[in-house]
């Protein structure tokens, strides 16, 4: 069975925990990048991403997509949603149907 967690600032990530996730608080991207690397690998299906660490480590993580697994996806943190997450659903539907049929751009 895959595991699921959760980097970020410990702020936005630690009510993760009560719903069994495992919780990677990280202070900077640097300490980010470090532990994606740990983490990936390791038997993780599912990392969620703060956004705003997310756009920080943006080389790391377009290296660790590569890979069928694990998922890595952006969540918004408590400073608010960047609308990573969005930019990249759109994407990804690009990519799969040639068009953008759900935003409409």
């Amino acid at each position: 069975m895959y595991r699921i967690g959760v980097l970020g600032d410990l702020d936005s990530i630690y009510g993760f925990a009560t719903l069994g996730l495992e919780v990677w608080p990280v202070a900077n991207a640097e300490d980010g990048k470090r532990i994606l690397k740990e983490m990936v690998g390791t038997g993780f299906g599912v990392i969620y991403i703060t956004e705003s660490l997310y756009a920080e480590m943006q080389e790391e993580v377009a290296k660790e997509k590569e890979h069928h697994l694990p998922a890595i996806i952006p969540i918004p943190g408590i400073r608010g949603n960047t609308g990573q997450g969005m930019k990249d659903v759109k994407r990804l539907v690009e990519q799969a149907v040639g068009s953008d049929i759900i935003f409409n751009d």
